[in-house]
């Protein structure tokens, strides 16, 4: 584990001066951008590679690339270089194969301790959570180690491997202060104590492929800017920076590629990349950003659903996690996540993994119809004892009065998966209280938030989810219409049946609202229907009030701005 996730010039241990009190400020962890801005301001450009500035001397050997690379044009010396890659896609297959590639011959990160110079190994970011080393840092061998026959009769094939000869060395004249403000790595390198801190050349033995990416990040810690334009070259220099811990780059590297146009595969990289705690903390922004594009991009999972059922997990898991998916239901969640994970995973005890232990915490069983949770009980696709757990937690929730659930949905951690927060659903949910005795009945109630309402104005309609009274599925749907007369906008409220066809059903309903001071549920309106398919009856001006009256500041009719509307049906005789 890396000692620190920070550099010198970390806002979250730094002071900045107020420009208004002259006095100094703790800096708080949201000032990075504003610090980095001022860091800019201290360029010491004209030290880089500058002998008359510098204390040390850094000699980066370039290695040869793997076979595939060099076949490839991606490796290898003389005109050959280092491939191109042209585009965010090319960067994914060239960064796997290069991964996959070191993983075959690299175990750990290793500094050898030479007579008058360091040799460092370094391999790829993402290959150093691979080695299991208790304090996750370089392996430091003694000088003594090295030396006589032991290191002459040295038939390692690693150590072999590790003293093989270079394609070429670039040597640079650098200056330990600056590289230890701007990275723990170096920081640590240069004042450890130990016989390589003392010594005045350093040797930086890298893969070819990341050449150009070090000698950005670089030129960065003396200039704060880089040269780089397109995504795949900021994204090299973001991966060399989170390996040599440069916080700052890494905040540059970060806003450099949200403000360049975002595609599907670009934000599936985003999400994708090393999760390091210097990482997290450091590309957060890139992240949510990200995570953004594709909500904006598949929020309407109905329209969208042929495209998504071939896309990741991690990106099903980033668009279920928002709020504002355009879905009619938590219930369409639910049969979203069941049809992907059976496209993605066939074999039953794999879907089973992968839905009660990665997806099930994106589903918000508090807002699925009671009919629904039944037949998740029953499911065979989820582990029994946690669809258990989280179908009674939804129960329990919906027992509870408004206000508690607001609060328990405020206290919920997001990291939770916000299995409380309740969505933009196109149909609103409702609670449900049914009777078999002395006749069929049931009590439904609906709340609307004063912002919705306000959204119906002039001709907009909001339907509830779909309830159950004698085998028959009923709706509300709550309109901004005329009033009889036509004179005024106004509130109206409709019951309809949902089945088509032939079937009649006579129902007695009854409408009622909350409204101050008392904030008990009075009645509004009663009548009876006998409904046919796919009829609705309701009052179109439920309140007797004019729109604006009834959106007026001191309406009786929205308390801490909900309007609380309850409909009682009866089935007839």
């Amino acid at each position: 584990m890396r000692v620190s996730g920070k550099d010198l010039f970390d806002p979250t241990t730094d002071t900045y001066t107020d420009a208004t009190t002259n006095q100094k400020k703790p800096r708080r962890r949201g000032d990075e951008d504003e610090k980095d801005k001022e860091i800019e301001e201290s360029n010491f450009g004209f030290a880089f590679n500058d002998s008359n500035f510098s204390d040390r001397v850094l000699r980066i050997e370039i290695m040869a690339g793997s076979k595939e690379e060099m076949m490839a044009g991606k490796g290898g010396g003389g005109e050959g270089g280092v491939g191109v890659c042209g585009s965010v896609s090319d960067w994914v297959r060239d960064r796997k194969r290069r991964r996959d590639d070191l993983k075959k011959d690299v175990d750990g990160t290793y500094v050898i301790v030479c007579p008058e110079e360091q040799i460092l190994n370094q391999p790829d970011a993402d290959d150093v959570l691979g080695y299991e080393n208790d304090e996750d840092e370089a392996v430091v061998a003694s000088e003594e180690a090295l030396s006589g026959d032991e290191a002459d009769n040295s038939n390692d094939s690693s150590w072999s491997m590790d003293c093989s000869l270079p394609l070429r060395v670039t040597a640079l004249h650098i200056s330990s202060p600056i590289l230890a403000a701007k990275s723990p790595f170096f920081y640590k390198l240069f004042s450890n104590g130990m016989i390589e801190s003392e010594q005045r050349h350093v040797t930086l033995r890298i893969n070819e492929s990341e050449e150009a990416a070090l000698m950005e990040l670089l030129n960065f810690m003396y200039t704060n800017t880089l040269s780089a334009t397109t995504a795949p070259d900021v994204l090299d220099v973001l991966m060399a920076a989170d390996k040599f811990e440069v916080a700052s780059c890494m905040r540059h590297c970060s806003r450099l590629l949200r403000s360049m146009p975002m595609t599907p595969e670009s934000a599936l990289l985003y999400l994708e990349l090393p999760s390091s705690i210097l990482m997290g903390e450091a590309v957060q922004p890139l992240t949510d950003a990200a995570k953004q594009y594709l909500v904006n991009r598949y929020k309407d999972i109905t329209k969208t659903q042929d495209e998504l059922m071939s896309l990741p997990i991690s990106i099903i898991e980033a668009l279920l996690s928002a709020n504002d998916l355009q879905v009619a239901s938590e219930d369409a969640v639910y049969d979203f996540i069941l049809k992907w994970a059976r496209t993605q995973y066939p074999k039953l005890e794999e879907r089973r993994e992968i839905l009660s232990t990665r997806l099930i915490r994106f589903i918000r069983f508090p807002y699925m119809t009671c009919r629904k949770l039944k037949k998740v009980l029953s499911c065979p696709e989820f582990d029994h004892d946690v669809v258990t757990k989280v179908v009674l937690e939804a129960v329990f929730f919906k027992a509870e009065a408004p206000h508690r659930q607001r609060a328990i949905a405020t206290e919920e951690s997001p990291a939770a998966g916000r299995r409380f927060m309740e969505r933009g659903y196109k149909y609103r949910p409702v609670k449900v209280v049914e009777f078999d005795k002395p006749r069929p009945q049931c009590v439904v109630y609906l709340d609307l938030k004063k912002e919705e309402c306000k959204n119906l104005f002039p001709t907009g309609r909001v339907y509830s989810q779909a309830f159950h009274l004698g085998g028959q599925g009923f709706f509300l749907s709550a309109h901004c219409n005329m009033d009889q007369q036509s004179s005024f906008h106004c509130f109206g409220l409709f019951l309809g049946m949902q089945e088509k066809g032939s079937v009649s059903f006579a129902v007695d309903y009854e409408f009622a609202a909350r409204q101050n001071p008392s904030e008990d549920f009075a009645s509004k309106y009663k009548g009876n229907y006998t409904f046919t398919g796919g009829k609705a009856v309701g009052y179109r001006n439920l309140f007797g009030l004019s729109w604006k009256l009834f959106m007026a500041d001191d309406s009786p009719y929205f308390i801490n701005g909900v309007l609380h509307l309850r409909a009682e049906l009866t089935v007839r005789h």
